[in-house]
Parts: structure tokens; sequence; C-alpha cells
């Protein structure tokens, strides 16, 4: 009751109830139907009738009503009926709700319990009364739904297991028999149907056909996944695939026993197969797996399947945030490798002028050499000495960037200088000229957009502030929604998906991508650099 008043006062009548729980005390009998004033349990796997429960009757009524003035508004025959006070017959109501159903000013409210299976035999069939078929549909292709077409199909859903894949498909034209070859169009692939079965819980039977409108299953699929159009060859159709969201929430993943990192992985790349709202990807800078999904609740569901499909464990902790450094103030330092043990030495000698340049993110390396005191040959040792040294920095071990280093002097020796020595001599000069050069961390932000109604604003502009987001406008969305744009920095995200729905009661959406590097802010920098001395440095 509690779920339905909510629903009716935020969307009004067109949230028309259906059926309502039978009830006797706190116990549920089973569900009453409004338009029958019948009551009905399950037994097993069928419906039963049963006594409509002693004091129900006031109950039925005040929702009926509900139901009469849902139906009335949807012709002006069953208005002027209802306001002469008359009463709706079965087939006036039945009648009423496809109509409403169907032009979308009715939204039916079925209640049930998928643990005991009440009330769901009764949805199926209030789909099948009530609902409009698919002949009925306002899509363009609405003559395709032939059953005496040639045979197509979409696959709708996929399970993947150790096992292997297991296809579900709806049958749109024609049918589909077990000895049939299908087409692709979006991999141009030919399939071998094989095995068909009608699924029914956890029971898979065989059939030798699934025709027009039938949802059957096939297993080992080659080339189709999710979404794609399966038709007889040379049949001139492909349905609209399935546009999945994209992934807002990203959590980095491991196993909990070392060692079983390639289980996870072959693991994840098998359930991607039966969902494509998720993304797996390797960040070579922070060495992480970080599985990117629809929420916290969906990353529960992935490492339960993990365990129980895959027999491995998994932890999971937020992902670490890709800052950069990057130098303020020019500086020219020496460095010099000089070490003497028995037969050759070892000896490199460096002046580098270290500064800021905007020309490049990478590394821009010069030489400005005069009367040959580094000779060219140890020139790109010097350069590739820098480049291995940028990949940490000296604040927090992350990569530095915009860095321009300029060979401005040096000395070498006719036996003892090397390549190697070289490099070494450019590593301690870095190591000695970036801390004197201003350095500073530099955080990713990104570009966020949240689509949520409109008396939610006050609420969400207030937390991007907290989150030092910038406000760069708010605009009117389609479906009467306002879409508030703003930049935010990525180490603010991390839990923004829970926290969206939570404020917007799971009503509020975002899209969220990286646009550029911006300094930190001096207390942000100083907690990362605290951070990463606790955790011993950035993993070499």
């Amino acid at each position: 009751s509690k779920a339905f008043d909510e629903l009716r006062e935020k969307f009004g009548v067109s949230v028309c109830p259906v059926v309502i729980p039978a009830l006797d005390g706190d116990k549920v009998l089973g569900i009453i139907d409004l338009v029958t004033r019948k009551a009905y349990h399950m037994k097993g796997d069928v419906r039963e009738e049963i006594e409509v429960p002693a004091g129900a009757e006031d109950k039925i009524e005040e929702y009926r009503n509900m139901l009469i003035e849902s139906v009335a508004e949807t012709s002006e025959d069953l208005m002027n009926k209802y306001f002469e006070g008359e009463e709706f017959t079965i087939e006036e109501l039945t009648e009423g709700l496809r109509t409403g159903i169907k032009e979308g000013s009715i939204s039916p409210v079925f209640c049930g319990s998928a643990f005991s299976g009440i009330g769901t035999e009764t949805l199926l069939r209030g789909i099948c009364e009530y609902g409009p078929s698919p002949f009925e549909g306002r899509r363009e292709n609405a003559e395709k739904l032939d059953p005496n077409a040639p045979a197509s199909a979409i696959v709708f859903k996929t399970m993947s297991d150790q096992y292997g894949k297991f296809s579900f498909f709806k049958v749109i034209s024609g049918k589909i028999t077990s000895d049939m070859t299908l087409e692709n169009p979006r991999t141009s692939s030919r399939e071998k149907m094989g095995h068909l079965y009608i699924v029914k819980g956890k029971k898979n039977t065989e059939v030798k056909e699934i025709v027009c409108g039938d949802i059957g299953a096939v297993s080992k699929l080659a080339f189709t996944r999710t979404g794609d159009t399966l038709r007889e060859v040379d049949y001139i159709t492909a349905y609209e695939g399935i546009n999945f969201p994209e992934p807002c929430y990203s959590m980095a993943i491991s196993p909990a026993v070392k060692g079983n990192e390639e289980k996870v992985a072959s693991g994840l790349a098998k359930l991607a197969d039966e969902d494509p709202t998720f993304k797996v990807t390797q960040n070579s800078e922070t060495h992480q797996t970080v599985l990117s999904a629809m929420g916290d609740i969906h990353i529960d569901v992935l490492r339960s399947k993990l365990k129980s499909k895959f027999g491995v464990d998994t932890v999971v902790e937020e992902p670490m945030v890709p800052y950069r450094e990057k130098i303020k103030k020019k500086v020219k330092v020496e460095g010099k490798h000089k070490k003497q043990s028995g037969g050759h030495g070892q000896y490199g000698h460096v002046w580098i002028e270290f500064e800021p340049t905007e020309e490049s993110e990478d590394l821009v390396f010069e030489e400005k050499i005069f009367g040959g005191s580094v000779p060219k040959n140890f020139h790109p040792a010097v350069e590739k000495g820098l480049r291995e040294c940028i990949q940490h920095g000296v604040l927090a071990g992350y990569p530095v960037v915009g860095l321009k280093a300029t060979l401005v002097d040096g000395s070498y020796h006719d036996v003892d200088s090397s390549e190697m020595a070289f490099k070494m001599a450019a590593s301690l000069a870095y190591k000695a000229g970036l801390p004197q050069a201003n350095p500073v961390l530099m955080e990713p932000i990104g570009s966020l957009k949240v689509y949520i109604p409109d008396s939610y604003m006050g609420d969400i502009i207030g937390d991007l502030n907290k989150r030092r987001g910038r406000i760069m406008g708010m605009n009117p969305a389609e479906g009467g929604q306002q879409v508030v744009e703003a930049e935010v920095p990525m180490a603010e995200m991390a839990t923004y998906a829970i926290d969206l729905r939570s404020m917007t009661q799971g009503r509020g959406s975002f899209k969220f991508e990286f646009v550029r590097y911006e300094e930190a802010p001096a207390n942000v920098q100083q907690k990362v650099i605290e951070e990463t001395k606790l955790r011993g440095g950035m993993d070499e």
C-alpha cells in the first residue's frame, strides 16, 4: 500500500491498480483481481480461486474505484458512464485497460512475490490480456512480424559459464528450426542453429522449432552476442540492437589469493559475453585491473558469479587516481656518475636545464652542446635515461608531463665513458633538479552531465560544490528533466553513482568523461603525497 501510494502521489491517476494482496491479518493468502473481484492463490504452478477474505470489501472498493477512475479517462463513452454513476462491466474495464496501456495513459500496477510465486501468474495473464500485441505496435517494421515471412530473430540475452554460451532469442518472423543456418548481419557470419530449447526455470526442453513470437534458446553460437539479429540468408532485415547504458562506477579488482589473476581475467571475459554493461581495463600506470559497472550492487553480483561459476574469490578497492606531476620553474643542474673499480671505470657527466613546456605532454629533449664536451653518440643515452626517469615523479611517483630538458654541457672520458654511464648521469641530474623546480601534482578533471528531475536541483548543486565541482550550466532535458553540467575532479567521483542514487531515489543518471589535467589544490597534493608514502611509494 505504501509503495502504491507513493507511485500515485508522484505520477497521478495514470498509475492504475489491477490487483491487490488478499490478506488475513498480516498473512498473505494470495491476490485479488480488481477487474473480476475474485481472489486467487497458487497451488504449485497452478492458479486456484479462493474465497475473498472477510473484511476485504472496503479495500477492494477503494482500489477498484481508482481503477475505474483511470479507465474512465480512456474514452468519452466511459467518462460519461462514470459521471452518471453507472457500473462498468468486466469487458469495459478490460477494454479500457487495453486502450490506456497501448496509448500510454495508464501504467498498470501489479503486486506479487517472486519468492512464493503469488501474483506471478496473474501478472503474466495481465500482460496477455491487457498489453498490446506486437502487431498493434507503432514500430516502422511492424509489417515484418509475420509468421509466414522468412525466419528472423533477435538475441536478447546470453548466459555464459565454464562450459560455454547459451543464447536466448525471440523469433520476430517465420519460424526457426534446429537444422537451419542463419546469418548475423553485424558480423556477416553464418551460424548453424543445432539443438533448440524452450527454457522454464532450470528445465530445458528440446524442441524441433520455435515459431513467430516465441522465445527459445540455443547453445554454442560462435559469432553472435546480445542484441544481434539472426535471419535467413538473403532476408534483408536487421533489428535495432539494445542500447546499453555506459558503466558509471569503477572499482579495482584483484584475486583474494595471489596467482589467480588469470582465473579472474578469463572469468570476467566469459561474463562479458552475457553482460555488455560492464567493462574491464588494465591500467598500465597503476597496475590495477579496473572493473567498471552500473553500481556497487552490479559489482557485487559480478564478484558473486566469479565465485560461483569460476571458483575464484576476489577483493575490490577504490581505483587509484592517475595523477600527473609537472614543474613550474626552470633549473640548471649537474649530474655526474663516476665509478672506478679495477680495469675500465664508468664516467658520465652532464649539465641539464629543466623547464616547464606547453609544447607537448611528453618529454621535449634538446641539446645545445658546444665544443663536443659530450660527444653526439652519447646524446641518445642521456635522452633515454630521462625518458625512463619521467615515468616516476619526485613528489608521489606519478608520471611527469610538460617537461623540457636541454643538455647544455658536461664532460667525458676517452676510456671510461659509456652509454650506461651517461644514462646514470642523466638520472642523477633529474633526481637533483626536479625537487628544485617547484614540482606540483596535476589531477584529472572530467566533464559531468547529471540528468535529474527538477525537484532535486538544489541537492545536486550543493553536493557538486562539496566535490570541488565547477557548475557550467543548467538546461532542460527530455522528459521534463534537467541536466546540470559541471567540471569535477576525478578523485571526487569514486562514489558518485551510489550517492546520486541515494539523493534522487534512483531517478538521476549521469555521464562523466575525462577532459584535462589541472594543478591540484595544495591540501589535495599534500594528502596524495602522504597516502603514497603510506603505501611505500608508487609500485615500480
